[in-house]
């Protein structure tokens, strides 16, 4: 396990996956957060408040908010991820496609710098949470799934067309299956009165009810058949049931929301409350601990972790996050001012724009990221998804259509889909020499278990082929127009050829 490359009480100031993508790998024990949750709207602080002057947008575009990069490595490394973008976009729309893929890959960072008994809690609502929930599954499996915590709070109800919304979730994912962090006892939930009563007897351990046996022979039908008489000649047919602090949690939290008075309040527009977040990490942290917060916003989490002597690591793009840190912790009396340094801190709140730098073997969410071989990256090994279609479109074209790589088959380029030759669990690399076109059902039947001269025997066994030579045939044609881009990556016309100037689409 790496150590730690980040200090205690950092505040990282930026876009958080650059900050994430610097972290070493599982070096953090819990993840609470707080992101967007594609509500469509923009948020502003109140005017004049602490946080006066935050506000950050909550709209969403395909064309503004993604990076082809995310794109290519999602597709290639985390193809359940895709699927599950694919849907979204299908069933809600463009927007939400995009901001499940701005918030998929910083969700695979983040569960590459879980430890193995780490944590992940991220906060979202009824917009979003279906979505969010298939994208936490693909990427953290389905298994790791612990709980969807209903937080509810009292609010002005004014709708009179549906049942008023006064509840968020919260989903609660661990790294791993088996092994994780829970401390169930550091969030008892306090006993009814009528619970309570029960528990009549009291001694130095505290209050307790007398129970039966049980015994077939016991002459026990009721409680107030045991007298302590009969307790101290009996013992081994009566036994006591001490009354526990509190009772074990449920998944929901009944919290009161933030009012206009709270003396945490803050303006800031998606403020929480800290009791919430101190709850969940008591539950899933213990004393020295790094709690990282990527959406940290007005320093809820950073204040929570403080309080319960967690250490912590706060990440936001709002240029106001530092100021708001401080005087929170000041105000919590977790700091003093001093006038002559500002405020003196237990330890230095340690501020940078700056990634870390990694110090661990690098290994990245998705593979692709990562430098596999310790040479530079050639220009034409970075070609782009799209690029390679339109290489291949060209490479593959024929009258009618394009030919299947994998059965032979003449059908329109809607039909065709980009993979490997060599598959990835193969070791077998993304780039462009390395890439075929083959329609939809050898692109299945292949998947990343089979190669593609596998592909082929494959296809034969199943009857899908249709003419091997033909599919023979565009698999040199791919190789050699492969070979062609490598040697004239530079040129007007390979140029040209990569934006689609001279391809089928």
């Amino acid at each position: 396990m790496a150590e730690p490359n980040f200090k205690n009480r950092t505040l990282y100031h930026g876009d958080n996956l650059d900050f994430l993508r610097g972290m070493n790998s599982e070096t953090v024990h819990l993840i609470a957060t707080d992101p967007p949750f594609n509500k469509n709207r923009d948020f502003h602080a109140t005017p004049d408040s602490l946080a006066k002057g935050a506000r950050f947008r909550d709209r969403w575009s395909w064309e503004r908010d993604v990076h082809e990069e995310w794109v290519d490595s999602i597709k290639d490394d985390w193809p359940a991820v895709w699927s599950v973008i694919e849907a979204a976009r299908a069933a809600y729309g463009d927007d939400m496609a995009a901001f499940l893929c701005w918030l998929g890959v910083r969700v695979m960072e983040m569960r590459r710098v879980l430890r193995q008994d780490g944590s992940l809690y991220l906060h979202i609502d009824h917009t979003a949470h279906a979505y969010v929930k298939g994208l936490l599954d693909a990427i953290f499996g389905w298994k790791c799934f612990q709980n969807e915590v209903v937080w509810c709070y009292r609010e002005a109800i004014n709708s009179r067309k549906r049942w008023n919304r006064k509840h968020d979730t919260i989903l609660f994912y661990t790294k791993s299956p088996k092994n994780w962090i829970f401390n169930a006892d550091e969030v008892l939930q306090p006993h009814s009165d009528t619970t309570i009563k029960k528990y009549r007897y009291e001694d130095e351990k505290g209050k307790y009810r007398l129970m039966g046996r049980g015994l077939v022979n016991s002459p026990i039908r009721s409680k107030r058949d045991v007298s302590k008489e009969w307790e101290q000649n009996h013992p081994e047919l009566v036994y006591r049931q001490y009354l526990r602090k509190g009772t074990y949690p449920v998944d929901y939290w009944m919290i009161d929301i933030i009012n206009q008075n709270a003396k945490e309040r803050t303006g800031y527009p998606t403020q929480k409350p800290l009791a919430l977040y101190e709850r969940i990490i008591k539950a899933s942290s213990n004393e020295g601990d790094f709690v990282l917060d990527p959406f940290c916003g007005c320093a809820t989490t950073p204040v929570a972790a403080e309080r319960l002597g967690r250490r912590w690591v706060g990440m936001d793009i709002w240029d106001g996050a530092k100021d708001i840190v401080l005087v929170r912790l000041e105000k919590e009396g977790l700091a003093r001012p001093d006038s002559e340094h500002g405020l003196m801190f237990p330890h230095d709140v340690h501020y940078t724009t700056k990634p870390p730098t990694r110090t661990d073997d690098n290994a990245m969410a998705a593979p692709s990221f990562r430098l596999k071989i310790q040479r530079p990256i050639e220009a034409w090994e970075k070609i782009a998804h799209k690029g390679m279609v339109h290489i291949l479109m060209q490479a593959q074209g024929t009258e009618g259509g394009v030919i299947c790589g994998g059965c032979g088959r003449v059908l329109e380029k809607e039909f065709m889909e980009l993979d490997h030759i060599t598959p990835k669990s193969d070791r077998g690399a993304n780039h462009i020499l390395n890439r075929i076109l083959l329609c939809r059902p050898c692109n299945r039947r292949k998947r990343d278990n089979l190669t593609l001269r596998g592909l082929l025997r494959a296809n034969k066994k199943a009857k899908w082929m249709k003419d091997e030579d033909m599919a023979k045939m565009a698999q040199s044609y791919a190789t050699d127009k492969a070979e062609w881009v490598r040697g004239c990556f530079d040129t007007e016309e390979c140029q040209d050829l990569i934006a689609g100037k001279d391809s089928l689409l």
